[in-house]
């Protein structure tokens, strides 16, 4: 399946907050989503990590 699982950590605190998947067929870049994070309290870029 091209269906990758990936993590994504905040981009301030570097917490790895969500787990979710991804096409890496039609996106084989990295995925940038703005999100909330419970650690800084507020919504910030989370970025997929390695």
């Amino acid at each position: 399946m091209p269906r990758d699982k990936i993590i994504l950590e905040c981009s301030d605190c570097k917490n790895r907050n969500y787990f979710t998947d991804k096409n890496r067929r039609k996106h084989p870049e990295r995925v940038e989503w703005k999100k909330y994070c419970p650690r800084c309290n507020a919504h910030r870029m989370h970025k997929e990590s390695k």
